[in-house]
């Protein structure tokens, strides 16, 4: 029994001095010098080396003119052409450098120059700690790499992941742009960068701005988060996200979508949009609300998608399904708009309405026609089963006009006067100056002119084959009251902007902005950099 605790307590004293050797720093080792010598003056308890100095560490070759090796603290002062090198991934050359073996540690200065085999930095002064594998400088330094140029007034790079990390003003040229960030990170095998904080990349073709983003500087691919913007000549992109990719000059956009369009005066708003610079198009789904600044009003267009083509001058504007617009005296609804801006023509296309003031107008199409030179709204076309509906102010019924076709005037953004044509039908509530009913007028002819004033009817005038009677109001019977199509919408009337937007999507916009909120309060998660990013090359998208 004793000997067998003896033996135990043995073999414990042996590990532990086996572990206490191997933890033990290991010695410089002098592999060459042309000559040794002891500097009596200088360094009298270091060995002075010079000529062809090759020193090794533990996996680390250091080579110079000139050095001194101080046994005892495990240290070297290294001059003149001198190189460290980390097997086949880093080199280390300065014109001086220290070397303490005891905390695998080096410091280089003077003309400092690292090297990997993808990149190059250089410096002043350069430090490498060999326990973290981590290089770093303090002083203005500048890295080359085959694709890229990064100049810093500070900077760390991790050895292993091959990772540059930039805090402090941080610039990187490409061919193509210039990234400028206070934090920078940077992996130069893959080309890959992550940008923190107010950063900036600015183009030939555009000028981003964000506050966390990604950019494949290889592939030209990037994402964008939070505050962030593209700028064009003339169109301004935001989102909570963005996706770009250069070489396309192709971005999308998701949620909280917002496009400014200086040039037109415009702003389209959604959750999601497609743009591609080169075609001069635009695709916004998701909540796509166009704002357009006509005759010192906002026009408000909304549809399921709207997308828009062509350069200034030729532009088309079409809006889908379910399509509804707002401006403060007109509004309507339809199934599709198609507007051109060569044209001055914008068709309201499938079951159009259109509200001028409390006047309700249908047609089979409509068409709404603006000066080319100042874009203003000049003229309006019904074309089939023309009706115009608004009730009687005081009373319970309806002033109505039908016909084949209407051709209206507007003046200053206003609906002025309009030409009926065709068919000509008139059931009209004749009121005087003190609002009392005069009588019903009941009419046919070829042709009725309506002249409005501040959006109501406020004369009529009938021309060609004129017949018609004004009935006093308790000799015309209610079924004789209307005309044969009448159809009133008046619950369905677009009363402010917000009424473009349906119940549905409002619910569905709620859920959006809770989910942004939720997305805020997560501001300091890692970024999560999105799929089609990094595969989106290998895709085929289309408008």
């Amino acid at each position: 029994m004793k000997k067998s605790l003896n033996f135990i307590i043995y073999s414990l004293v042996l590990l532990c001095a086996n572990l206490i050797i191997a933890q033990a720093p290991k010695k410089i080792l002098i592999e060459h010098s042309d000559f040794a010598d002891v500097d009596e003056i200088k360094f009298p308890d270091a060995l002075l080396l010079t000529g062809n100095v090759k020193v090794n560490h533990d996996g680390v070759v250091l080579t110079c003119n000139k050095a001194y090796y101080f046994q005892k603290e495990n240290y070297l002062k290294a001059f003149g052409n001198v190189q460290l090198v980390q097997g086949d991934t880093l080199y280390l050359n300065s014109d001086y450098a220290e070397y303490s073996g005891q905390l695998k540690k080096a410091f280089a200065t003077g003309k400092a120059v690292m090297s990997s085999p993808d990149t190059t930095l250089a410096t002043d002064t350069i430090n490498f700690d060999r326990n973290t594998q981590e290089v770093f400088y303090n002083t203005q330094g500048t890295i080359i790499n085959k694709d890229n140029t990064l100049k810093s007034k500070s900077g760390r790079y991790y050895v292993a992941q091959k990772k540059f990390q930039f805090l402090t003003a941080v610039t990187l040229t490409n061919k193509s742009y210039e990234i400028k960030s206070n934090h920078l990170d940077y992996f130069s095998n893959s080309g890959h960068s992550y940008l923190f904080g107010p950063s900036t990349i600015t183009s030939k073709t555009n000028y981003i701005y964000t506050e966390k983003g990604f950019y494949d500087t290889k592939k030209n691919l990037a994402h964008f988060l939070d505050k962030s913007y593209i700028k064009y000549d003339d169109r301004l992109i935001k989102g909570d996200s963005l996706y770009y990719d250069r070489n396309k000059e192709f971005a999308s956009a998701t949620r909280n979508v917002k496009i400014t369009d200086s040039v037109n005066r415009g702003v389209v708003r959604g959750h999601y949009a497609e743009l591609y610079k080169n075609k001069d198009s635009m695709f916004v789904t998701k909540r796509a609300l166009a704002v357009n600044f006509v005759d010192n009003d906002s026009v408000y267009i909304h549809g399921k998608r709207l997308l828009v083509t062509g350069k200034e001058g030729n532009r088309i504007i079409r809006a889908f399904n379910n399509v509804r617009f707002y401006k403060t005296d007109m509004s309507g609804k339809c199934d599709s708009i198609h507007s051109s801006t060569k044209l001055g023509l914008t068709k309201l296309i499938g079951n159009p309405i259109l509200w001028n003031g409390d006047s309700q107008i249908t047609g089979d199409l409509m068409h709404l026609i603006a000066d080319k030179k100042t874009q203003k709204l000049d003229s309006l076309k019904v074309l089939n089963n023309t009706f115009i509906v608004s009730k009687d102010t005081l009373g319970t019924g309806f002033n109505q006009v039908k016909g084949l076709n209407l051709f209206g005037k507007f003046k200053d953004g206003k609906l002025h006067d309009v030409d009926i044509i065709k068919n000509a039908e008139v059931i009209y509530y004749m009121r005087n100056d003190n609002h009392e009913l005069i009588g019903i007028n009941k009419n046919v002819s070829s042709k009725i002119n309506i002249l409005f004033d501040k959006n109501a009817i406020e004369d009529i005038t009938f021309f060609h084959q004129v017949d018609g009677t004004i009935y006093p109001e308790a000799e015309l019977p209610e079924n004789g009251r209307t005309l044969r199509g009448l159809k009133w919408r008046g619950d369905e009337r677009i009363m402010t902007k917000d009424d473009v937007f349906s119940k549905e999507e409002n619910d569905e916009e709620q859920k959006v902005q809770e989910a942004t909120e939720k997305d805020k309060a997560k501001k300091a998660t890692p970024m999560k950099i999105r799929k089609e990013t990094l595969n989106y090359d290998k895709k085929k998208k289309k408008i």
